[in-house]
């Protein structure tokens, strides 16, 4: 289709984000953060202890690290398109032997290949909507992105619940199986609506002044390339560390730790997921309006509070106000941290940079569920991971403060 204009109501950049929609719902919704509805029954039918559960978790992010790391090559080689397919597939068929997985070891091992898929997928969406949105609307596009995965997560609590009471113990076989028909579902979808770049339709990027142009590379932006990254990716690490401790445990901590039943705890996890399709558009589009260091700091105070609150023993209703903050916040780093890359290093550099700094996050991720099972077990419960949760989002405030102006020429095509 190289060349080829196509005529649609919309630019064609927004079938794009389309797409990127559909793939977030299921590499990172469904491929990820589903796992967190997924581990009271789980665990409980396997047997798992709290460690074991936050070693799966950890699993997952180990392929995330692998494969992010392997980002640029896998881009450059099959193309952003055609990484995103495999990565789905390797996604849907990995969920699927997990269903039929017996025991701690098998779940972990398969996981990794879930989490390698997720990357695989994750990397080249963000890559694709630099070339496809001028600089002046990049946040917002990958605010909405994110609202993919938002979807996956009220999606799954109300799917993991609902095949506990029809199937009982092995109900959450059943929601495995599920996701994975809905993963590989996502995989044709990619395979027939992604573009890898706005020439191949004969377009420019949504917001440039210029038709667009096979990718030139760029001269060396004023900014230090080696201190940005660095900055972005501690930024990114304290983030991964954070969230995931939320993500992950939250429901667990309200079944097993204040008394909720699972169908409750599912409604609290379904309106993290609805408030959160907000999260990436509102405060992707603040840091295309306030800039990318005001965004994130708003981000990080947020999720701060959110963590805090649920850490002391306060009365219910500050649940619901944790649970608020949280989800308004949810996917806001992501998506600014997705134009941050494009402003800071252009287009032609995004899939490197963005790996590298994505290399960051995990490290933050794998760490924190481990970290967090631990001082679970160790007797105090969950309050003392949320509680260095908060402590850690406070630092990431400070640290979205000293970022530095990203340069003023222009990253458009």
């Amino acid at each position: 289709m190289r060349g080829v204009a196509i005529r649609l109501p919309c630019h064609y950049a927004w079938v794009i984000v389309a797409g990127g929609v559909v793939t977030t719902f299921a590499c990172l919704g469904l491929g990820r953060f589903a796992l967190g509805m997924l581990l009271p029954s789980m665990g409980h039918a396997l047997s798992l202890t709290r460690a074991e559960m936050g070693w799966i978790s950890t699993a997952n992010f180990v392929g995330y690290l692998a494969a992010v790391s392997l980002a640029g090559r896998m881009v450059a080689r099959l193309g952003a398109r055609r990484t995103i397919v495999v990565g789905l597939l390797l996604v849907g068929v990995s969920m699927a032997l997990i269903a039929r997985a017996e025991g701690f070891v098998s779940v972990a091992a398969l996981y990794v290949l879930t989490g390698y898929g997720s990357g695989a997928a994750n990397v080249p969406v963000i890559v694709l909507l630099t070339y496809w949105f001028d600089r002046s609307a990049r946040g917002r596009a990958a605010g909405v992105v994110l609202m993919g995965a938002g979807a996956a997560i009220i999606a799954s609590g109300w799917l993991v619940p609902a095949m506990n009471r029809q199937y009982g113990v092995a109900g959450w076989r059943g929601s495995w199986l599920v996701m994975a028909a809905c993963v590989l579902l996502a995989a044709l979808v990619g395979s027939l609506v992604l573009r890898n770049h706005p020439a191949e339709v004969g377009l420019a990027a949504l917001g440039a002044t210029a038709p667009s142009r096979a990718p030139v590379r760029r001269a060396t932006t004023p900014v230090s390339r080696a201190r940005i990254l660095a900055h972005l990716g501690a930024l990114y690490a304290a983030f991964g560390f954070t969230y995931v401790i939320y993500a992950t445990f939250i429901v667990t901590a309200l079944v097993q730790e204040r008394g909720f039943p699972e169908s409750t705890a599912g409604w609290f996890w379904s309106l993290i997921g609805l408030l959160s399709l907000a999260s990436g558009p509102v405060f992707g589009g603040l840091s295309d309006r306030l800039g990318r260091s005001h965004g994130m700091m708003l981000v990080f105070g947020f999720q701060a509070s959110a963590y805090a609150l649920v850490a002391l023993p306060l009365p219910p209703i500050f649940l619901w106000l944790s649970i608020v903050l949280f989800g308004l916040a949810m996917w806001s780093i992501p998506s600014i941290m997705a134009a941050a890359v494009g402003d800071y290093l252009g287009p032609e550099q995004t899939a490197t940079a963005f790996g590298k700094i994505t290399v960051a996050f995990a490290l933050g991720q794998i760490l924190g569920p481990t970290l967090a099972g631990r001082l679970a077990e160790g007797g105090s419960g969950f309050a003392g991971s949320f509680a260095m949760a908060s402590a850690i989002a406070a630092l990431g405030v400070v640290g979205a403060a000293c970022l530095p102006q990203p340069p003023r020429t222009p990253s458009s095509h």
